[in-house]
């Protein structure tokens, strides 16, 4: 079998750039195999791994798995590592690893959209990645290992509690309101002052609070410095 590497119970199929699981793979390895190695291939369906009905650990790093990714029923499947792939629903995945996957305990999700950290955006910072973990053991409470941390009792405890309202979920703008309006930067002035040649004295409310441990009553400004 051309790009299989087998050793022990351990099967590799590595950059072979299939787009599916082998059929031959699970015909002559699926038997016997307790560590499957899928990583750097182009697969975008996991149809054929209900062949490896005995896997304890699956590694489907760096492919093109999206939201529609099916495992089958894997009751001894204690590790599972999806990096760099294409998942964007958390929620929908972890619904699903609970349903087929009940002895997880290890999962890695990094480099996935659904997994927020500097990995994927620049704009997500650790307090995103700390509520993605809450929300990830409030679903699968029974993890040892999230990404490359380990689980912390602190963390548990904070699941239990908080770990419901940890999904977070971005209002998307629709097309049409963007479109209605054009681009306008802010300003707190009221309209009547915003005219460069208009000079009329304007009171009005402004978005800005100070929070300064310092009275801004105490600054003065002298005449001579006007």
């Amino acid at each position: 079998m051309a790009g299989v590497v087998v050793s022990g119970t351990q099967v590799s199929y590595i950059g072979q750039d299939c787009r599916e699981i082998p059929e031959h793979l699970g015909r002559d390895c699926g038997h016997f195999a307790k560590r499957l190695d899928l990583s750097f291939n182009l697969l975008r369906s996991l149809e054929g791994l209900s062949a490896f009905g005995s896997l304890e650990e699956l590694i489907l790093d760096n492919n093109l798995l999206g939201n529609d990714l099916a495992l089958p029923g894997l009751p001894r499947l204690h590790t599972l590592t999806l990096n760099k792939n294409q998942i964007t629903d958390l929620e929908c995945l972890l619904d699903h690893l609970a349903e087929v996957t009940p002895a997880l305990e290890y999962l890695s999700l990094l480099g996935n959209v659904a997994c927020p950290n500097e990995l994927v955006s620049l704009e997500k910072d650790e307090e995103d990645y700390k509520r993605y973990r809450c929300f990830v053991l409030h679903k699968l409470p029974n993890l040892k290992f999230l990404d490359a941390r380990k689980v912390t009792r602190q963390e548990r405890e904070e699941a239990l509690v908080r770990g419901a309202f940890m999904k977070v979920i971005k209002p998307k703008a629709s097309s049409d309101s963007i479109a209605a309006s054009p681009e306008c930067h802010y300003t707190p002035l009221p309209s009547a002052s915003r005219e460069l040649t208009s000079h009329r004295g304007v009171l009005g409310k402004c978005r800005y609070v100070y929070y300064g441990k310092n009275s801004e009553g105490n600054r003065f400004i002298r005449d001579d410095q006007l």
